[in-house]
């Protein structure tokens, strides 16, 4: 067989890394169901017309075929890609099931994703996301817009990771404003605006003209509203002295103002709000959110959301819905190339029981069993090599306890192998100092 190589962007962590995996995986988990969210696995593939629905994705969806297929392309039950997100798979999941469930329906679903994409540090082909999404029937109010931002600054802020800042706008502000000034295709603006931080304001006045037919004042008007940012309400009197007026626009504050407020009184200082926040999917049609982790800005949102009202119907009856999603890959990405996130020891096993000789294993054993029946991670020596030896077996694992059993009726003892200490112990009795029973994640 010849040497594998790497591929790039299908990242591969080391059992140490898996471990810090896992403890994020599980302190997520803990926040969402804090909140009430129930858990959910949908399947992996999707039907390509529904994939290909949900805008500007249709060059990062990975088909799946047959190594057989016909050449002629998919077709039929052969059609499937590869889901790009969790929220497309959810929506299809509440239209199937819409009859077994209870609305306004809260799940979780943390599962990995497939984007064809170019990897970079922080993007990836293959990746964990973890969902949070409520979705009603006909009508979700809209104090649950105000929810998601609560969840996930607690989820985030249990995590060794970090400050984060929440950024929210409302899309209907955009469009409210697009319509107000005059633009008549404001999804090609909010497009357009959605590039401003990798393109500038120069390259986005151009695309306003190009794709939305803006007027050099009408660009400049755009521009003028998503500079506005504060941490508090005051962005709607920023907004307001702009001069312009619409219904829509109207409404949009008012919908933003409440996110703003409720995440301060929650927690101060997680929200701004930053009308440059567009989301260039077009699903989303109210509140919208990036989330920027504190001296990693420049790799952009590690969370991201916002409230859909049209993404799943059925007939005369609609199922909009707000969600938000953790980069779990993309935020443990960033901080294992930074060296911002470590564990204690890289393997679960807190004692080594040695093994005097082959024919004493069996007693080794039975330690080994007292003391996981205990909840205490154990593992017996692999040899009955000289307890020197050992004892390096478990330095060089990280283990920091080796347990010797006694001989001949005597006491076993156990011993910390980092300070030397050495003491009797029973395996029905001794218990490690709580900081060593599990690797501790910082």
């Amino acid at each position: 067989m010849s040497k594998p190589t790497p591929i790039s962007g299908f990242p591969e962590w080391t059992p140490g890394q898996r471990m810090i995996e896992q403890f994020v995986l599980d302190r997520i988990r803990a926040t969402f169901e804090l909140y009430g969210f129930a858990p959910l696995e949908t399947r992996s593939v999707e039907p390509l017309d529904q994939l290909l629905r949900k805008g500007e994705t249709s060059k990062e969806v990975y088909v799946l075929r047959r190594l057989q297929a016909d050449t002629d392309g998919p077709a039929g039950d052969d059609a499937l890609g590869l889901h790009f997100d969790l929220t497309v798979p959810f929506a299809r999941y509440v239209l199937e099931n819409a009859g077994k469930l209870q609305f306004p329906f809260r799940r979780y679903q943390i599962q990995k994703v497939w984007r064809g994409e170019r990897p970079q540090e922080g993007r990836y082909r293959e990746f964990l996301q973890a969902d949070i999404d409520i979705v009603d029937r006909d009508t979700l109010a809209p104090h649950y817009e105000a929810e998601m931002p609560l969840v996930i600054g607690d989820a985030l802020r249990s995590l060794p990771i970090p400050p984060v800042r929440i950024q929210v706008n409302n899309r209907k502000i955009c469009e409210g404003f697009y319509r107000g000034v005059g633009l008549t295709d404001p999804e090609a603006a909010l497009r357009a605006v959605d590039k401003l931080d990798k393109i500038g304001p120069a390259r986005v006045a151009e695309l306003l003209a190009e794709t939305a037919g803006a007027s050099e004042a009408q660009a400049k008007a755009c521009l003028a509203l998503a500079e506005i940012s504060a941490p508090d309400a005051s962005f709607a009197d920023a907004v307001r002295a702009l001069g312009v007026s619409d219904p829509l626009l109207d409404e949009g504050i008012e919908e933003l103002v409440a996110v703003v407020e409720t995440a301060a009184a929650h927690s101060p200082g997680l929200c701004v709000a930053d009308l440059r926040i567009a989301r260039g999917l077009d699903y989303y049609t109210g509140t919208v959110y990036e989330t920027q982790m504190i001296g990693y800005e420049r790799f952009g949102s590690i969370c991201s959301g916002g409230r859909y009202d049209n993404l799943a119907s059925s007939g005369n009856v609609s199922f909009p819905g707000v969600g938000i999603s953790i980069g779990v890959t993309r935020l443990l990405g960033l901080l294992f190339g930074a060296d911002a996130l470590s564990v204690s020891r890289t393997v679960p096993t807190c004692v080594l029981v040695a093994v005097t000789s082959e024919d004493a294993r069996p007693a080794s054993n039975r330690v080994a069993e007292a003391l996981r029946s205990r909840g205490v991670p154990t593992e017996v020596s692999p040899s009955a090599a000289k307890f020197g030896k050992q004892i390096r077996y478990a330095e060089r694992r990280g283990i920091p306890y080796v347990w010797f059993p006694g001989a001949e009726g005597a006491a076993d003892e156990v011993k910390d192998i980092r300070s030397g200490e050495q003491i009797a112990a029973a395996a029905g009795e001794w218990t490690p100092p709580r900081e060593d029973l599990k690797p501790l994640v910082r």
